[in-house]
């Protein structure tokens, strides 16, 4: 994570229970800090940085934790890296989201299939209430449609076939965006669901176009990250696809647990 400089707390908000909770943002005010016979019940970390913060005799019940980088380190929980585990049985939950990390042409086609047809099932059983529906801050359906156009945008266009500007208009930039001035003014909102589903199916067939002719020569071939292209790490055209397939099983993954959730939301006002 890029370190930022110290910025003042947001102002505090208050809860039903008359404490009043403080919004910390981006502040490395607590690196390095222990914490002893400290409360920190029902609290909320969002994009922090939390590698190497060590828990010891404390009360994790219920403690739940969602990070797309977890699979790119390790995480002990009473001395067993359960990294393992949680991958084994995502792909279980997922089947086909093995194939992400596939090197062959036929392995990345059958990846990329397996994913196209789960979205496919999550997108026509979604009911039309809740395509914008959102949990707390997450992105709706829509939202997660328009930047999964933006990830194929991004390491296709741009990291396979080196466009200079890729970016279709309705995608959905990541947090942070604006900040590394990466976000095109022309962007802007898309008019309707339909346009949404319009733009991503033209994606998904630029990548299945794609996958139907590359050979293992071509997915070996040398490429800039499109997002840092002076950076250290210099991708192959193999691994812009597996970064895209990597993109649409985690963020089919979220939307599913977000839509799960606002289904109990809606059976419990029901009830």
């Amino acid at each position: 994570m890029r370190r930022v400089s110290r910025e003042p707390a947001s102002a505090p908000r208050r809860v039903d229970n008359n404490r009043v909770m403080t919004t910390f943002e981006r502040t490395d005010e607590f690196a390095g800090a222990t914490f002893v016979r400290a409360g920190f019940k029902d609290a909320t970390f969002r994009f922090c940085d939390l590698s190497g913060v060590r828990m010891s005799g404390g009360d994790v019940a219920g403690l739940d934790i969602d990070s797309h980088d977890l699979f790119f380190g390790s995480l002990f929980v009473n001395g067993v890296d359960v990294v393992p585990f949680v991958q084994a049985e995502l792909n279980r939950q997922f089947p086909g989201r093995e194939l992400q990390e596939a090197r062959t042409p036929e392995g990345l086609r059958e990846g990329w299939e397996a994913a196209q047809e789960a979205w496919r099932t999550t997108v026509a059983q979604t009911p039309d209430a809740l395509r914008d529906a959102h949990v707390d801050d997450e992105w709706s359906l829509s939202q997660t449609l328009r930047h999964l156009v933006l990830a194929t945008d991004a390491w296709l266009l741009a990291g396979v076939h080196r466009r200079p500007d890729p970016f279709h208009e309705i995608g959905q930039f990541f947090t942070g965006a604006e900040q590394m001035g990466v976000v095109p003014a022309r962007m802007r909102e898309p008019r309707d669901f339909d346009e949404v589903l319009v733009v991503r199916g033209e994606r998904q067939q630029l990548v299945t176009d794609f996958l139907a002719t590359v050979t293992q020569t071509q997915l070996d071939e040398p490429r800039d990250d499109p997002w840092d292209r002076d950076g250290d790490w210099k991708p192959t055209v193999g691994d812009c696809i597996r970064t895209i397939l990597e993109e649409e099983w985690a963020h089919l993954r979220y939307i599913r647990r977000d839509l799960a959730r606002l289904d109990e939301a809606t059976d419990e006002r029901a009830g």
